[in-house]
């Protein structure tokens, strides 16, 4: 879905003033997944993930300003330099821009991006501290933490078990800020992910509080994959039978569970603490999680 830029006749750009325009009506189905499906594209909304974006080498398919809104001479610089490089634009006015924005303090720009997937099959796991896979997060705010903690600490990216998580909704996005740019997806049910164990050789941990080992009580090899359940009822038994070790995050409070995506920061956190002890005090000991071939 790319835009051709709004010209007029002497070739500057023309504003947009009704909110029925055809382009507007386009973007704002991207707000719904079944307009992202559909169209393979997402929407991003804000200076910095705009800024990530160009910095992450992304292709930008078309660039949608509101001159008006956009004030903060950093952004103005983004959307100079986006613009040089030949990338079509809509200019809209503010009353246009906040027919589709969904963004609390609206900076007057926003990109259409294309969606980055990989195939299951063709991941090896060696990239980066860490992979995670989850199944059925169903929180987009959460999983935007998650893919902002994973870029945090180096992972790699992300598998969805299923389809019931959309990494590209509005509200991940946001939450990522920008870090969607920075990380590999890749879907999957929970079937080809237990063949793909299978066939290679990675360490897969579980999170439990009925687990017996606590999280700091191992010692996480590369590769490593932390495997998250669905906020409501964590790891289903097939999915903990996929695990190499399960482990608890200890609490002393009176809740019996953690946020999701908290668990996921305090695990990877976890993993990069251990990568960072072991540069400067090699051998330290542990239980050796194996993972199986």
């Amino acid at each position: 879905m790319i835009i051709d830029e709004n010209r007029g006749s002497d070739g500057t750009s023309r504003l947009i003033y009704s909110r029925n325009n055809i382009h507007i009506k386009r973007l704002r189905s991207l707000q719904d997944r079944e307009g992202r499906e559909q169209t393979g594209l997402f929407l991003i909304e804000g200076i910095r993930p705009l800024a990530q974006a160009v910095a992450h080498g992304v292709r930008i398919e078309t660039l949608i300003v509101a001159p008006q809104l956009l004030t903060i001479p950093f952004g103005r610089r983004v959307v100079r330099q986006i613009r040089i490089a030949g990338t079509p634009c809509l200019s809209l006015t503010p009353e246009v821009y906040y027919s589709f924005t969904q963004a609390e303090e609206p900076q007057g720009v926003a990109a259409v991006v294309k969606q980055r997937w990989e195939p299951l099959e063709t991941l090896r796991p060696s990239n980066g501290l860490c992979w995670i896979a989850a199944e059925a997060v169903q929180s987009p705010g959460n999983l935007g933490t998650m893919i902002r903690s994973s870029d945090a600490v180096g992972g790699a990216g992300i598998i969805l078990l299923g389809n019931a998580t959309d990494p590209y909704d509005p509200a991940t996005v946001r939450a990522s800020m920008g870090a969607i740019f920075a990380q590999r997806f890749v879907r999957g049910t929970v079937e080809q992910f237990a063949i793909w164990k299978r066939r290679n050789c990675c360490t897969v941990v579980g999170t439990s509080p009925d687990a017996k080992t606590d999280y700091q009580d191992v010692v996480y090899p590369r590769p490593t994959m932390l495997l998250l359940g669905c906020e409501k009822r964590g790891l289903t038994p097939e999915l903990q039978s996929l695990c190499d070790v399960m482990v608890k995050i200890p609490m002393v409070g009176r809740s019996d569970s953690l946020n999701v995506a908290v668990a996921t920061s305090v695990m990877l956190y976890e993993l990069f603490n251990q990568r960072r002890r072991a540069r400067s005090q090699p051998g330290e000991k542990g239980i050796e999680a194996r993972g199986s071939t």
